[in-house]
């Protein structure tokens, strides 16, 4: 199966470049996957659309204003003199490796090589709040940071950062972002991009959710560099994903094997839930799940049996991105990819917005 067999056509204009003025208000398109029939609704429905007993799984992972803006040491002068800098380098964190290290993508990435040493500055202040070397490079704009040892570096973060808003949205990121691109839950601090399923909930729509007779627990799972990254295989079978930490605590744990013990229907939000899931299911070799921490880098496809998801909520994904190839293979065994294809082409004619800050599908 080749990369090329996900695309589709997109206008412009359905790309959400903000959320929605409320949020929980999406639109969500319900698949029946023993069907293959779809239908419209709204995401404030979900309640009611599942039913007691359920198990619906989050991934509680925290979004870091992860895109910052730095200047050369080389060309501090003259950056800081001039009123334009157009020598500014953004460095979007993606991943921390130690308590002073971190892979980033670096733009412009040709002429940043190991042993430059970059500033970043708050506004208007001249001395730089945080330093870091470059120690590695890799293709693609990859590069691993190491910083000057600081006992308040998440503290200088959340007042240097920008939130890492995708690169289809073409704004600024705004102070509104730090709220709405985060969801309600979100407790662990890691991430390099929202875990954008979860973007639609609620506290009430939450608290319905428990009221109706719904199970939620959590886990978590650090979004980071392949988010970003363009798929550059061909062939499915040439996808190889970059590994990203996550967390399986106790009552999640014990939640799973009591729902796969009894029949029960467990609901992961997110391809970024439904990920580790499978991953934890794939570790424990069909024996009871075990809580633990751990790197992944499961790539799912048509063709993937899921031991453990029977309920998806997602996005609308961009085309030929792994998460789409995801979601088709959750869709159905045999024609996932085409049923899905169909959905995606409904939505359009309907005009569901798309992506990161737009609506919402769920399969069942």
């Amino acid at each position: 199966m080749l990369v090329s067999d996900f695309n589709f056509d997109l206008p412009e204009e359905l790309i959400a470049q903000s959320p929605p003025a409320i949020r929980g208000s999406s639109r969500m398109l319900l698949l029946d996957r023993t069907t293959g029939q779809y239908h419209d609704n709204f995401f404030r429905n979900l309640p009611q659309i599942l039913k007691p007993g359920d198990l619906l799984i989050l991934n509680d992972s925290r979004v870091l204003p992860a895109r910052l803006y730095a200047i050369r040491t080389r060309s501090q002068q003259t950056q800081q003199s001039s009123p334009d800098p157009t020598g500014r380098i953004e460095v979007l964190l993606t991943q921390q490796l130690a308590p002073n290290d971190w892979t980033a993508l670096v733009r412009p990435s040709r002429k940043i090589q190991p042993g430059e040493r970059l500033l970043f500055h708050a506004p208007n202040e001249a001395r730089p709040l945080l330093e870091a070397e470059i120690i590695s490079a890799s293709e693609f704009g990859e590069r691993t940071l190491r910083f000057s040892p600081t006992p308040d570096f998440n503290a200088i973060l959340n007042k240097i950062g920008h939130m890492p808003l995708p690169p289809y949205i073409h704004r600024e990121d705004s102070e509104a972002d730090r709220d709405r691109y985060q969801t309600v839950f979100s407790q662990e601090s890691g991430s390099a991009a929202a875990p954008t399923a979860g973007l639609h909930f609620t506290p009430e729509i939450l608290t319905q959710l428990k009221q109706n007779g719904i199970q939620i627990e959590t886990i978590t799972l650090h979004v980071g560099l392949g988010t970003f990254q363009p798929v550059r295989a061909e062939k499915l079978e040439d996808i190889r994903l970059h590994a990203e930490h996550y967390t399986l605590p106790a009552t999640t744990a014990e939640a799973i094997n009591t729902a796969l013990r009894e029949g029960g229907r467990i609901i992961a939000a997110g391809t970024t839930t439904t990920r580790t899931l499978e991953h934890c299911a794939q570790i424990s070799a069909g024996s009871f799940l075990e809580p633990h921490s751990g790197q992944t880098t499961i790539f799912i496809s048509p063709g993937y049996k899921f031991k453990i998801v029977s309920g998806l909520l997602t996005n609308f994904h961009l085309p030929q991105s792994t998460l789409l190839m995801m979601v088709s293979a959750f869709a159905c065994p045999e024609n996932g990819k085409e049923l899905v294809l169909s959905a995606y082409t409904h939505a359009i004619l309907k005009k569901y917005r798309f992506f990161s800050y737009g609506d919402c599908m769920l399969l069942l």
